[in-house]
């Protein structure tokens, strides 16, 4: 007993300054759309940041809009998406696809008072032609292999996001490939079991897009300590329209530190599954 009492004594609280900063909106609103549905289900998460060791809480909105601005009387009492369950932060609306394949999308979100706002155009995507299972090994004997093969289109310069399951995400762009067929390969380096599904899309982005994904999958591979961030933010394509007149104030040039993480993207997506064989 004594030398656990001891031990005790011994202790020290430490006070660490964290980096801290105001909370930040977070918005992910990737519409992924299957154009063979004459319905879509759109949905928006939106949460702020939060300081470390805090979980992230979701953002209580006033309101969030969608609106197809090529529409006749597109802007006038724009379709409100609904919080799906309270103080959940997703709020979700089913539209005809064909109001979101067609003309300018533009988002509106109300916080607090702010308004931040994003555009987008729905971008098309080719279907992945072959999916398997290799037997490659990159970096250790556990790595999962899968090959996926597709055919780029030869009419438009394309871009691609890749959906590999447990928040694995690839870019690429067919500047080497363009309107040929194009096969690659993708090590999962997660525990896979016989008999586990993946779920594989593929997805047709702009280059905007494909810029900011590019960038965070970067972050993402960078090995952060616990007290560390990464040096570079993000920034997606909201911005803060609260105090723009059209005239004199545009894109927040007053505040420019008033934006909203996260990105608003129309685009097309293939699925296909894999079940994990030995």
């Amino acid at each position: 007993m004594s030398f656990l009492l001891l031990m005790v004594s011994c202790q020290e609280v430490i006070d660490v300054d964290l980096p801290t900063e105001e909370p930040r909106l977070i918005i992910d609103a990737l519409v992924r759309v299957d154009t063979n549905e004459a319905f879509t289900k759109v949905t928006v998460k939106v949460s702020e940041t939060s300081s470390f060791f805090e979980s992230i809480p979701a953002a209580n909105l006033q309101q969030i809009t969608l609106t197809n601005l090529d529409l006749p009387g597109g802007g006038i009492n724009p379709p409100v998406l609904i919080e799906e369950t309270p103080g959940s932060g997703i709020y979700s609306k089913v539209f005809d696809t064909d109001f979101l394949t067609q003309g300018s999308l533009f988002l509106q979100i109300d916080f607090e008072d702010e308004f931040y706002v994003a555009t987008a155009r729905f971008v098309p995507a080719v279907p992945i032609d072959n999916l398997v299972q290799g037997d490659g090994i990159l970096f250790d004997e556990d790595d999962t292999e899968v090959i996926v093969t597709f055919t780029d289109s030869d009419e438009r310069d394309d871009f691609y996001l890749f959906d590999f399951d447990f928040g694995n995400y690839l870019v690429t762009e067919d500047e080497f490939y363009q309107g040929q067929q194009f096969a690659f390969s993708y090590f999962y380096d997660e525990a896979l079991a016989v008999g586990d599904t993946l779920n594989i899309s593929i997805m047709g982005v702009d280059e905007d897009f494909y810029t900011y994904m590019d960038q965070l999958i970067l972050q993402s591979e960078e090995d952060f300590g616990p007290f560390e961030t990464p040096a570079l933010t993000v920034r997606g394509n909201f911005i803060n329209a609260t105090n723009i007149d059209n005239n004199n104030n545009f894109d927040n040039l007053n505040d420019i530190n008033n934006f909203a993480l996260g990105y608003f993207a129309i685009v097309q997506e293939y699925k296909e599954t894999l079940v994990v064989q030995e």
